[in-house]
């Protein structure tokens, strides 16, 4: 078995819902993505899932979010835009573009700050 992971980033602005205090007044994170993914085998170049695929898929959703806020856009419109459900909608999405016989979405992290994360999985 093998570990993949790429990180990447984007910036949104959001707020959050039934919080009680400062957060719960509009601000804006520059957010850290983890994707990580298992392989089982390797492919005939030794690769597990090539890193370009991996990082380009997960960057093509980051651009629905980047410079947005997600307070308005329809995954976050019932759910607060926590990290949490952040991490949650991201392996969701991602699940159904890397899932196949040998490759499985592991985890996705989402750090809000240098200090704090949240990661999903299932």
């Amino acid at each position: 078995m093998y570990k993949l992971k790429v990180e990447t980033s984007f910036a949104a602005a959001h707020c959050l819902i039934h919080y009680q205090g400062d957060c719960e007044n509009l601000h804006g994170h520059n957010w850290k993505v983890e994707v990580t993914v298992t392989a089982m085998e390797l492919d005939k170049a030794g690769l597990g899932i090539d890193f370009k695929i991996l990082k380009g898929e997960t960057n093509t959703l980051l651009k629905t979010l980047d410079h947005k806020y997600l307070n308005e856009l329809p995954p976050f419109i019932e759910s607060s835009p926590s990290s949490e459900n952040i991490a949650r909608y991201l392996y969701r999405e991602l699940a159904n573009k890397f899932n196949n016989g040998n490759v499985k979405l592991d985890m996705v992290t989402v750090w809000e700050s240098d200090f704090a994360s949240a990661s999903y999985y299932e």
